[in-house]
């Protein structure tokens, strides 16, 4: 799940990780309100969206004055902004942030992230703050630094001083950043965080450590440990056929093809979008319905899969285990029944009670097109959409 970087400041500030003072504003006369609390200007007006690149989209915008925050908040409230990672319709900006202007020395990137491939939590820094991390990582990736860290004990003071050492960091700025990283690494444990990045993290004239940034991810799965995190979900910020999917728990992400997959497993889904791929067409969606999944579940997939208009066929690859064909083929016929159904469907399925699933699927009555196995699945979609 994502936060906005406003939510993510208060959590920084629960863990003593200073950020400018400010304050979110959902309208103008709002924002205005907050510049005039805060010591002086100038002041940032900066875009709530759960997307980076906000100021290249002209999302994060310099105020002078508060004649130039009510403008620039007026400008930015309401407008749809579209950075690299919104895509081409963008998202539309409800809330801004007001904070304090810095005097900035000096910009770095800071990051933590857990490494599957180790099992161990690793930092990532920077002398290259305020740009493209992706851009340094693929041109002068000798700019990054990677500290790991075993999560089973924690990180140590050598740690700390690795990457304020590969920052070149002064050393009257050293001490307020070990404090600042050992608190950052304690947020990410304890709220089971799946990402934690400052870009920028300031130096300022004053020689003051702050995080001018804040992002915060944190793991699905352990939402249910933290009630306070779950309380911060902006739905608006979410794809609405993914909202409607977790409603009814079932693990779906809309992509931009036009083939509709329902898959048992994970890494059958996996399998079958990659060699929807190599059949010439596109997955719109990834959509695991679970190893116990009901015909009810079935069915709400089946729902939501045809509530997207770019599709224009769909595959069912099943794997009867614990989902057994025969409940799969019942969900999947009362779907298709309470859904009027208007684009071809390739099913295909083995396993358990396979042979009364193809039989209620055969006498269903439904224009349904059967394959033997998974390539053939494929191949017989891609031709159907195109």
């Amino acid at each position: 799940m994502k936060i906005h970087e406003y939510q993510a400041k208060e959590l920084f500030k629960k863990y003593s990780v200073p950020v400018p003072e400010g304050g979110v504003a959902f309208k103008a006369d709002e924002a205005v309100a907050v510049a005039n609390k805060l010591a002086n200007y100038p002041v940032v007006v900066k875009a709530q969206i759960h997307a980076g690149g906000r100021g290249k989209g002209g999302g994060v915008k310099l105020a002078q004055s508060a004649d130039e925050v009510q403008s620039v908040a007026r400008e930015i409230i309401g407008m749809k902004l579209v950075t690299p990672q919104t895509g081409a319709d963008g998202r539309l900006v409800k809330k801004v942030l007001v904070e304090q202007g810095l005097n900035i020395e000096k910009e770095l990137y800071l990051s933590i992230i857990p490494d599957r491939a180790s099992a161990q939590i690793v930092v990532m820094a920077s002398e290259s703050g305020g740009m493209d991390i992706e851009a340094v990582a693929a041109k002068t990736p000798e700019k990054i630094i990677k500290v790991p860290v075993n999560p089973l004990l924690g990180i140590q003071a050598y740690h700390c001083r690795a990457v304020a050492f590969g920052l070149n960091l002064s050393p009257a700025v050293m001490k307020p950043f070990v404090a600042m990283l050992k608190n950052l690494y304690r947020l990410f444990v304890d709220y089971d965080c799946s990402l934690l990045e400052i870009n920028p993290l300031v130096i300022t004239a004053e020689e003051a450590v702050m995080a001018l940034d804040a992002k915060l991810n944190f793991d699905d799965n352990a939402l249910f440990k933290h009630p306070d995190i779950h309380e911060y979900r902006d739905i608006d910020e979410e794809d609405p056929l993914e909202v409607e999917a977790s409603r009814f728990n079932l693990n779906y992400i809309n992509l931009d093809g036009n083939v509709g997959n329902m898959v048992n497993g994970a890494g059958l889904a996996m399998a079958t979008m990659d060699i929807i791929k190599q059949a010439g067409a596109e997955p719109a969606n990834f959509l695991d319905v679970g190893g116990g999944a009901s015909a009810e579940m079935v069915e709400n997939g089946f729902r939501i899969i045809l509530s997207d208009k770019n599709v224009k066929g769909i595959l069912i690859n099943i794997f009867g285990g614990i989902l057994r064909c025969d409940v799969l083929a019942n969900g999947v016929v009362e779907a298709a029944k309470k859904t009027g159904i208007k684009v071809p469907v390739v099913v295909r399925m083995e396993g358990t009670n396979v042979a009364e699933g193809r039989k209620i699927l055969a006498e269903s009555g439904l224009n349904l097109i059967t394959a033997a196995d998974l390539k053939e699945a494929a191949q017989k979609i891609a031709e159907v959409v195109q």
